[in-house]
Order: structure tokens, then sequence, then C-alpha cells
């Protein structure tokens, strides 16, 4: 599983897709399976009232279904990451694509409105979902806010999850780190299960998003932490048997 740290740009989706087709490609070369955005990648996070504008969606509707074609060629599948409609209502979306098809969807749950967070005014919600299956994985995914509660990882662990990936468009504030963690810790403490979070870097107006994506184990040690204030792309090697989280390793290139 890749982890795809990257710097979306607000309203650049064009931009955004070839950001995360270069990822795609550097995971290919990694032997991933599947890769990782944060959160709104497609549109760039937060999009604000771009999401109250009808072409635009269509624009990235279009886009993310132009590149699920682009996963026939048999490499690396997408969580990718976007503003999507459904029966006339819009959501913060997470989409499968793999085999050149969007397979499953995912919406984001809990919609935070406090602070520099307006979502219920753009998004509508939708309770949580089973598992997101891929390759017999059966994957709890959360977006963002859906971390902070605990019912949404309960909900998906007696759903059957395996393991906990969190998709994220988190800002900086001095405090965040900390809080990251521990909230972090005490998802794994309830399901036992490892997590794998992905934030995004960049700025966005008064916004600065610092990264620090992270990987724990149901035992609760940090296996791994990218770093800030970067771009970072990192291979995590998932062991379904042991539902456990390894750095994964690259294959030495074989000699002539």
């Amino acid at each position: 599983i890749t982890l795809a740290q990257l710097n979306p740009v607000v309203g650049s989706i064009t931009g955004n897709i070839e950001k995360v087709s270069a990822a795609r490609e550097k995971a290919a070369t990694d032997n991933a399976d599947l890769i990782v955005c944060s959160e709104l990648v497609v549109s760039g996070y937060p999009p604000e009232d771009l999401v109250l504008k009808p072409f635009f969606l269509d624009k990235v509707e279009a886009a993310g279904s132009a590149f699920a074609k682009e996963t026939a060629d048999g490499g690396p599948a997408l969580l990718l990451t976007a503003p999507w409609r459904k029966d006339g209502e819009t959501y913060n979306a997470a989409l499968l694509l793999e085999d050149g098809e969007i397979k499953a969807i995912r919406f984001k749950q809990d919609l935070p409105n406090y602070g520099v967070f307006d979502e219920v005014r753009v998004f509508n919600n939708q309770r949580v979902s089973g598992p997101l299956v891929f390759r017999d994985i059966r994957i709890g995914l959360m977006i963002c806010e859906d971390m902070w509660h605990k019912d949404v990882t309960e909900t998906l662990h007696e759903s059957g999850a395996q393991v906990l990936v969190v998709i994220n468009g988190s800002p900086y504030d001095q405090n965040k780190e900390d809080e990251r963690l521990s909230v972090a810790v005490s998802r794994v403490n309830e399901s036992k299960l490892p997590l794998i979070y992905v934030n995004q870097v960049g700025g966005q107006d008064e916004l600065v998003f610092d990264g620090n994506s992270l990987v724990f184990n149901p035992d609760k040690e940090l296996i791994f932490e990218a770093p800030a204030w970067e771009e970072n792309l990192k291979v995590i090697e998932f062991d379904k048997d042991n539902r456990t989280c390894l750095l994964y390793t690259s294959p030495s290139p074989r000699d002539p």
C-alpha cells in the first residue's frame, strides 16, 4: 500500500490528476497494489463553494471516471478522493479505482462544522457503509473527521474490517500533531486493528497542511511517520494473516 502524501491545488483538476498519476507510476515500480490519497485530492482541499457549482462537479466526475479506465493497465489500484454526486446529492467521497472501473464508493459520515470547517454547508453525509473489499482485504475506510469519533471505527470493526485506512485534509495547528496521535491511538486501542493515516501537505487560503502521515500497528506501535511539510510516497506492507503493517523494502535490481 502506497501512502501518497501529496500537495494538491484547489481547482486544478487536471494538475491534481497528473500528480496522482505520477505517484501511481512510482508506486508501480515499487510493486504496490493500492495507492491511498489524501482527502478530496481531485478537487483540492478545501474546495469550499466550488462544490456548489455543477460545472465543476461535472469536470471532477469526468476526470475521476477517465482515470478509472487507466487502471485497466494492470498497475496499482487507487483510493481516489473527490466530491461526488449520488441521487442528486453531493458527498465527500473515496472511490476505489481498479481494473478499469470504479469498483466501490464510500462517503464521509461526520462532517465538521466548527472552527475553519463548514462542510455541512456544502456536503451531505451518509451512514457508515461496511468495509470496502479490495483483493480479499476488508478495509475500514474513514475520511478525516470520521476518525475523531469512535462510533465510525466501532461500526467498521463490528462489520469485519481488517485494517483501518483514514484519508485526511487535516490542517496544522501547534497542538494538532499530539491530538492526532492521541486520537489515532484511541481508535487502534478500541479496535485492535492497524491504522493507516494519510494527510496532505501545502496551503490553501489561511490553512496549511503539514502531512505527518502515520501508520500504527494493533499493539499501538508507531511504525512510520512521514516527514512534515513535504510530499512523500511510502510503501507499507499489510500482512493479512497477522493483521499487522511492515515497512516495505523494494527488492534489489537483479544483476544482468
